[in-house]
């Protein structure tokens, strides 16, 4: 049974083969915003022959695994232990996928792996290529459906026959599948781009409960094709090229068979899967499944992947003031610091006992300084715009007049990226830092509105007040980014003197020092030519170069936001 013509049917075929073998498949990677589409796969899942239980993104150890019941542990005078939502094999359903933190995917993916028989259901509803399901989760569900660009109408309910589906698990033990079957979807998995040993083990998996559904005690060609279909091919990360035999090339066409050799080939149906060509089969399977659009899916998660944030925010800051809450951690208290008393109960909690026995003085609670709990917090630190533009020469007016625009732009929307915008240009023998980091739209226009421009080329003074603006931005809390326009003829030293040699030297230490600080940064080269060095500079802040001669602000403004999401 092949599922390549309808997304609607693998996720039919995909939901009754995860109820015939829910632990041994891992589970469902389901990308699809909320709505009746996804309503419906989730109706479904009541046939899965677990309990069902859901998780948040961002919860904590003790709800996972367990651990005390304060309050029965202090109305009984003895540690009672509350188990957690992973003592028993269930159906794990896991909302806003795509903000699971790496922890929990560590977690989950232990859970999985420990063979306790939970299922897990992923619901991504990410906006972006970038965010999605850590691949640590990815990895371990074998049936991964895309259902954002499927409408409604192309959808019907999915009705699983809960008795045939318990007969299928009953028979699936007894299903068995040739040697080579396992080789040859390794070979094709690596064909496919697929670096994960555990891709083609799941489609084996899938094959056998496929057989099972089937009635069948042997994973025939047809099982092994859907398996293909639904576990390979949406991980497929390049197109297979074809392997060409140049013997076979060069052989004649044979001839046509005759009326007993046509009879001869109509039963070739009974043969054995060690006598077909199986990797060629499955690889028309695996074509046949991919997606017309995978090249610009590609290209989208690799723009995607190592981004600062699509939504504009900076770097993860852990404090214990503000923010998200974040399990406690053991720390002193002291007037930095806020307790957390409930955890800090908990940690006390089994020592009761012992120490009431070792203690002089009569209490019903013994605290020492080893239970102490801090609080903390997680937040998002706001991301800062350094744009360090070229005023001098002849064509400064157009290269600022650009440079205000893209600011202006960006400002924009600061609001709802959260970013901060500052402005240094350099000219004449220094640089002038002629916007602090702000987001305020009325006061940029106002101090852009006059900006002069003409005289030397002071690049390494440029970079240096951006470095101390940079330095002061990540001391108050923010992540800065520099973004460097000009043209790249550097000929004031940063003593003020017209020497282009030493100048040269000047501006290279200048971007060594912002590349130890760890700063990112982009040079956008706004000369008519690319300039060579330009391109070293960039190398050695360890920059992304950008030649855009002739850029307006849209252009430019465009170039800063797909270098910053990249």
């Amino acid at each position: 049974m092949s599922t390549a013509g309808s997304v609607w049917t693998r996720v039919e075929v995909g939901l009754n083969v995860l109820a015939v073998d829910p632990a041994g498949l891992g589970g469902l990677w389901l990308r699809a915003r909320s709505g009746p589409v996804r309503d419906r796969v989730m109706a479904a899942l009541p046939a899965l022959p677990l309990p069902q239980k859901r998780l948040h993104p961002s919860i904590g150890d003790e709800q996972l695994f367990g651990g005390i019941d304060l309050t029965a542990t202090l109305a009984e005078g003895r540690v009672v232990q509350r188990k957690g939502l992973l003592a028993e094999p269930a159906v794990l359903v896991l909302p806003m996928a795509e903000r699971t933190q790496p922890g929990l995917a560590a977690r989950l993916a232990g859970a999985i792996d420990m063979g306790a028989g939970h299922c897990l259901i992923a619901m991504d509803e990410g906006a972006e290529p970038d965010e999605t399901l850590p691949a640590a989760l990815t990895d371990r569900l074998a049936l991964h459906v895309d259902l954002d660009a499927l409408p409604y109408g192309a959808t019907d309910p999915v009705e699983l026959d809960k008795d045939a589906l318990a007969q299928a698990r009953a028979r699936l033990g007894q299903v068995k599948a040739a040697p080579k079957v396992l080789e040859d979807l390794t070979l094709l998995a690596v064909r496919l781009g697929i670096d994960s040993l555990r891709a083609p083990m799941l489609a084996l998996r899938t094959a056998r409960a496929l057989a099972a559904l089937g009635g069948e005690d042997e994973v025939d060609i047809d099982d092994l094709t859907t398996a293909v279909e639904l576990v390979l091919a949406p991980r497929a990360t390049q197109f297979p090229e074809q392997e060409q035999d140049q013997d076979q090339q060069q052989e004649p066409p044979p001839p046509e068979p005759e009326p007993e050799d046509r009879q001869d080939q109509e039963q070739g149906e009974s043969q054995s899967l060690d006598e077909l060509p199986l990797q060629d089969i499955l690889l028309e399977a695996a074509q046949a499944a991919l997606p017309a659009d995978l090249l610009a899916q590609l290209a989208a998660k690799k723009s995607g992947r190592g981004a600062m944030g699509g939504a504009g925010a900076g770097a993860k800051l852990k404090g214990n003031r503000r923010g998200r809450p974040i399990p406690s951690r053991r720390g002193r208290l002291d007037s930095g610091n806020r307790l957390d008393v409930i955890a800090t109960l908990r940690a006390a909690a089994p020592w009761q006992t012992i120490r009431k026995q070792e203690s002089r003085i009569e209490r019903n609670l013994h605290i020492r300084t080893d239970d102490f709990r801090i609080r903390r917090f997680e937040e998002k630190s706001d991301r800062l715009l350094i744009f360090v533009v070229d005023a001098s020469g002849s064509a400064a007016m157009t290269r600022l007049a650009e440079a205000k625009g893209a600011v202006e732009i960006l400002l924009a929307e600061a609001y709802a990226r959260r970013d901060h915008v500052a402005l240094v240009a350099f000219r004449g023998e220094d640089a002038e830092l002629l916007l602090p980091p702000t987001r305020s739209l009325v006061q940029t226009k106002r101090r852009l509105a006059a900006l002069p421009g003409g005289g030397g080329t002071p690049l390494a003074a440029g970079l240096k007040t951006a470095l101390e603006v940079a330095i002061q931005a990540k001391g108050r809390g923010m992540t800065p980014t520099v973004a460097l326009l000009t043209d790249g003829r550097a000929n004031i030293a940063l003593d003020g003197t017209p020497n282009r040699a030493q100048a040269g030297e000047d501006a290279t230490k200048m971007a060594a020092a912002i590349r130890l600080n760890e700063f990112p940064a982009m040079v956008i080269d706004m000369g008519q030519r690319p300039e060579r060095s330009l391109k070293a500079l960039a190398d050695t802040l360890g920059a992304p170069y950008i030649p855009l001669p002739r850029a307006d602000a849209n252009r430019l403004s465009s170039a800063v936001s797909a270098v910053l999401d990249a």
